[in-house]
């Protein structure tokens, strides 16, 4: 399972390290209380990861059924997760903090003997930005890469190299069937990277018992979504936009309860002087809504609390909720996907647009765009290009998009920050326009280290000075 964010305070601390917990910190994003507003922002933020899970919607009856992992080869799927969590330190509130943790993963191969599957997967973490527009984007974070096996009642095989994901065999099915009300124990573990600080090669181990309850079942609602992408409404003649309504079905339901506790291992002599974490405890307190049509998790809600006391005696709380949801998205990187988006751009008379196949998916590049000088704002006419490109954008519901921001060289404002808020004004109006929202878009800048022309004349800057939109498949 993909984890809250307090697993990468480990990767992170050093003699300076605990800046990370101020609100001055990019790991954490969110608002810094006042003084003036402080009181009321502990009274209503306090309880999270504090108060109980909801199970009153649960259905208890049922028969028994065997839960089993169910993969096939070439599957393909994205987690998304976010998480809310008040910062303590020394026992007084500092400030809360928002994160989003996406995974992107691929089953390379399937046992059919065995029921297990092998995955290939990428792990990113964001920071969030504040629009100009007001509204928030995440920036696309650094990447982890891991391969691992997993049987088909959860449990993982994986190399010492990957120290991804944090946490492992969450869940783990009993070899038989289990009726609601029946409960169950299974051991777990949590894998820290502790290479920057502690100079460990290894992932470091924490191991955990998990208490399991079978609830029962809820029933999923109904939704109408746009199904149909454009290579497939392309081939069947029929509108991109057209609407396929979705019967709820049901999701069974497990509570999910361990704690931890670890004491860091040796500080190598080279980091004697610097504080560091001494003790790690905490708790997790997770339902897991299962489809056991497909074999996967649907989604899961969290509560959680951890605390770090440190070798100088300083204690950093966090307390907090998580959600991660479970997308199945259209394959984009495909011949079909980008003649498709090609005869769509053509038909909408889009210019200075083109469209190619991208190591996450299919980019869209919009080339010679308009801004007002040396600044992210705008002009009117890419406003109107990007309501056409709206269009087909929508046409993939379940898939996640990146806005990618590039530059020509010159002089003025920093190129890398000009690129860096260029994609987010993009991303701003994208999310105004309702293609996505701001969880499922991203943004980064490359600045004028990736040019795609020439920059020793006016029509090869104008190709680089570009915007990029990726509707990702990975």
């Amino acid at each position: 399972m993909l984890k809250k964010a307090y697993p990468l305070l480990f990767a992170l601390i050093s003699p300076a390290l605990f800046a990370q917990a101020l609100p001055s910190n990019k790991a954490s994003r969110g608002q810094q209380a006042t003084p003036a507003n402080q009181a009321a922002v502990v009274k209503e933020e306090t309880s999270l990861g504090l108060k109980q899970l909801d199970t009153s919607a649960i259905d208890t009856t049922g028969p028994s059924i065997e839960f089993k992992f169910k993969y096939q080869k070439g599957d393909r799927y994205a987690i998304l997760s976010t998480v809310e969590e008040d910062v303590f330190v020394n026992m007084r509130y500092d400030h809360h903090g928002e994160i989003v943790n996406r995974v992107s993963a691929e089953v390379t191969a399937a046992d059919q003997a065995t029921g297990s599957g092998s995955h290939e997967c990428t792990f990113m973490t964001t920071e969030n930005a504040f629009g100009l527009g007001g509204g928030k984007t995440f920036s696309w974070g650094e990447e982890y890469k891991s391969v691992f096996d997993r049987t088909s009642l959860g449990r993982y095989t994986i190399g010492d190299e990957y120290f991804m994901p944090t946490v492992r065999d969450v869940p783990i099915f009993p070899d038989h069937a289990i009726k609601p009300g029946d409960t169950w124990v299974q051991e777990g573990h949590e894998a820290h990277d502790l290479r920057k600080n502690f100079g460990l090669e290894k992932p470091y181990i924490v191991p955990f018992t998990a208490t399991y309850k079978y609830l029962g079942t809820v029933g999923r609602e109904k939704r109408e979504v746009k199904q149909m992408s454009y290579a497939a409404a392309s081939i069947s003649k029929q509108r991109n936009n057209q609407v396929i309504k979705k019967e709820g079905n049901v999701l069974h339901v497990f509570h999910v309860k361990y704690s931890l506790y670890t004491q860091a291992p040796q500080r190598p002599s080279a980091n004697y002087y610097g504080d560091y974490p001494q003790t790690t405890m905490g708790f997790s307190d997770e339902l897991i809504y299962w489809d056991a049509e497909k074999g996967a998790i649907d989604h899961y809600v969290e509560n959680f609390r951890i605390l770090i006391e440190t070798a100088y005696g300083n204690i950093y709380e966090f307390r907090g909720t998580a959600h991660a949801e479970v997308t199945d998205f259209i394959r984009t990187g495909t011949d079909d996907e980008l003649r498709a988006v090609e005869e769509q751009i053509k038909d909408l008379g889009i210019e200075n647009v083109t469209v190619k196949k991208s190591d996450k998916g299919l980019t869209l590049s919009m080339e010679n765009i308009q801004f007002k000088a040396e600044s992210s704002q705008l002009m009117p006419s890419e406003t109107e290009k990007l309501k056409k490109l709206a269009q087909i954008l929508e046409a993939y519901p379940d898939n996640d998009i990146l806005v990618s921001g590039h530059t020509a060289t010159g002089k003025g404002r920093d190129p890398q920050e000009l690129s860096e808020a260029r994609a987010k004004a993009v991303a701003d109006y994208l999310i105004q326009l309702g293609v996505k929202d701001n969880y499922h878009i991203f943004t980064q800048g490359f600045g004028d280290k990736k040019p795609i022309a020439p920059n020793n004349t006016e029509e090869g800057k104008a190709k680089n000075r570009r915007v990029e939109i990726t509707i990702m498949d990975k």
